[in-house]
């Protein structure tokens, strides 16, 4: 795992400096500090910092083939590697390390801009072909791994693994893109391909950019996609029979290291079930680690030690307090990591959770891509729902109907759950794609709208972050109602949202973290499979359940999900309070000229009071005035 940076002359061939590259090469050094590497000739500059993990002695970087044409800058791991090796070998490729990474130029000189197709793994790297003339970029399937990008005034292209490569150049104008602006206030994150700023890109998951000199910058070409077909005859015994061995060779492959390896154990079904296989798998006791809260209403520590007393596990346990004096300067810090506004308030107990797992560990396995990948949300299940609803009435009725329903419903944070039906209404005057875009939004379009200035909405010119949405439901090409929206949270939530806030968090302390459920073999064979496999008598994640039945307690498998949630209302009620009051409304926020004062006043003052929550809106203001700090 490492970081990666570079420049590339489209136009001509000039002399980058030394001192550039290394400078915007360091200020990533986090993710890589146990070596660095630069590589320099007329207009090509790579840059690498490298965390070691396979081929602690010959794995440097950046890495050429034999004679020094083909140079490689690698972050990630290629989990089948191993297989590759002896097939590259016997069309004539000699190796002269056992890492992973000399297997991507011996690939590219077989197979060309092909060779990712041959990759299952974590990748993200830029390779530079001096005979072609070009410069390969490719980003892994599911979006782990993050690529950046720009191109400068001067023809100059950079990238780099995070966006603070980018915007450290000297030639980068870090102007605001409006529309970024809107889709962190809707979604908590700045959706792929967009970055917060007008010039700066993010490769998309699954996708390659090819770049030659003499040429204009050519759009990114996609070379995988899931297919939600949900198609398959398998029975629900032959499903299950063939689940288990396909989740323990995902996890296998990604134990596969010279360095300490773990795993986090939340206490969840998806972690505890990777801690499970990879105890089938270890010779010696996995090292878990878990992070609780001093908040019992938070804290699913009981579970997690469930699971790492059964397979006797060497578990580490951290608790976390709202009252911690650092919970203040971690939120500067988390802005900085970032790069631009990320509001998922799950990236505090994920930094310290990776900051416990790394005293032990260099290499740890997680659950991430569970419920997306087997039906886990509560919000997949609610959708159904709604979308059974939906169909009994068509959308010329639903849509004044409920549509006016959900205007005069009363929001009512403070009653039992079935009384907060004005979502519910909101959602059912709409279509599939745009109810659920309603469902994920962080402030929908009654509390965001209202929040923005008279001149920003006019910058925004009818702009809606929803577009989002509609663009991947497009290419979806799926009829199935859970099928779409597993899908949209492949393309939005799982890759601005998951995959980031881990990236960032383990990338801070030089923790290497592994997604054996974003195999996407694995994902792959799961979108064949019918959806009432995964959703089945009001159940989620029903077939992984009941796959794993004889592997975990019943409480662990059927209890209510918690999330990797903090107590947030009550910290911007407390410690937070006071940081909170003096950043929305001070002259930072306000300068910008996006927001409504009097919208951001009454928030605050709902919010500590304890007339309404407005925990979810606050903390994404928090983080934006914080990224707005570090800019």
């Amino acid at each position: 795992m490492c970081g990666i940076s570079g420049l590339f002359d489209l136009q001509q061939r000039r002399d980058y400096s030394r001192d550039l590259l290394q400078r915007i090469n360091d200020i990533q050094a986090h993710r890589g500090p146990d070596e660095a590497g630069l590589h320099l000739e007329p207009g090509v500059a790579l840059g690498h910092r490298r965390l070691s993990i396979i081929d602690l002695a010959t794995g440097q970087q950046p890495l050429a083939n034999e004679d020094g044409s083909v140079i490689v800058v690698f972050n990630g791991e290629i989990y089948n590697f191993q297989e590759l090796v002896p097939e590259l070998q016997a069309l004539g490729h000699v190796f002269r390390t056992r890492s992973d990474t000399e297997v991507i130029v011996h690939a590219w000189e077989a197979w060309g801009q092909d060779c990712v197709q041959r990759f299952r793994g974590m990748f993200a790297f830029a390779l530079w072909d001096r005979n072609r003339q070009s410069l390969f970029l490719a980003r892994d399937r599911m979006g782990v791994k993050p690529l950046h990008y720009a191109l400068l005034d001067d023809g100059t292209f950079i990238f780099g693994s995070e966006l603070k490569v980018v915007t450290a150049h000297p030639g980068f104008s870090r102007n605001i893109d409006p529309f970024a602006v809107e889709e962190f206030f809707a979604l908590g994150y700045v959706a792929e391909p967009r970055s917060i700023y007008r010039g700066a890109w993010k490769l998309p998951p699954g996708h390659t950019l090819t770049l030659k000199r003499g040429e204009p910058l050519p759009a990114p070409r996609e070379y995988w996609d899931v297919s939600f077909q949900c198609d398959s005859r398998i029975s629900i015994e032959e499903a299950m029979a063939q689940l288990r061995p396909r989740v323990d060779e995902a996890v296998g492959l990604r134990m596969i290291a010279d360095v300490p390896l773990g795993a986090f154990l939340s206490g969840g079904v998806d972690s505890s079930v990777v801690v499970a296989s990879m105890a089938s798998q270890s010779a010696t006791p996995v090292r878990t680690c878990a992070i609780g809260f001093d908040d019992p209403d938070f804290n699913e520590s009981a579970f997690a030690a469930q699971v790492a007393k059964r397979y006797a596990t060497e578990h580490y346990l951290d608790i976390v307090s709202g009252d911690d004096e650092g919970l203040v300067s971690l939120i500067d810090k988390l802005a900085w990591l970032y790069d631009e506004p990320y509001a998922d308030s799950s990236a505090l107990p994920t930094y310290r959770v990776c900051e416990l797992a790394r005293r032990h560990v260099t290499v740890a396995l997680s659950g991430d891509g569970g419920d997306e990948s087997f039906g886990g949300y509560r919000r997949y299940r609610l959708h159904m729902a709604e979308q059974a609803a939906r169909g009994s009435l068509p959308l010329m009725i639903r849509r004044p109907l409920f549509g006016v329903l959900g205007q005069v419903y009363p929001k009512a944070d403070w009653a039992p759950r079935f009384l907060r039906a004005k979502t519910t209404f909101q959602a059912l005057a709409l279509d599939a794609v745009g109810a659920y875009f309603h469902s994920m939004s962080l402030l929908r379009d009654s509390e965001r709208f209202p929040l923005y200035s008279t001149k920003f909405s006019k910058q925004l010119g009818g702009y809606s972050a929803e577009e989002v949405f509609r663009i991947h439901a497009q290419r979806a090409g799926t009829d199935d109602d859970l099928g779409l929206i597993q899908y949209l949270d492949y393309k939005t939530w799982l890759t601005g949202d998951i995959n980031t806030k881990v990236d960032r968090a383990s990338m801070a302390h030089a923790l290497e973290v592994r997604e054996p459920l974003m195999d996407h073999k694995l994902i792959e064979w799961l979108a064949t499979l019918p959806s009432s496999y995964k959703i089945r008598e009001g159940e989620g994640k029903w077939l992984f359940k009941k796959t794993f039945e004889p592997a975990l307690p019943n409480d662990v498998l059927y209890r209510p999900k918690m999330g990797f949630s903090v107590p947030l209302a009550r910290w911007l009620r407390g410690p937070l309070a006071t940081r909170l009051k003096e950043a929305l409304l001070g002259a930072r926020m306000l300068d910008t000229g996006y927001f409504n004062r009097d919208v951001l006043a009454r928030m605050i003052d709902q919010h500590q009071s304890g007339r309404r929550d407005h925990s979810a809106p606050l903390w994404s203001l928090l983080m934006f005035e914080a990224f707005l700090r570090q800019s």
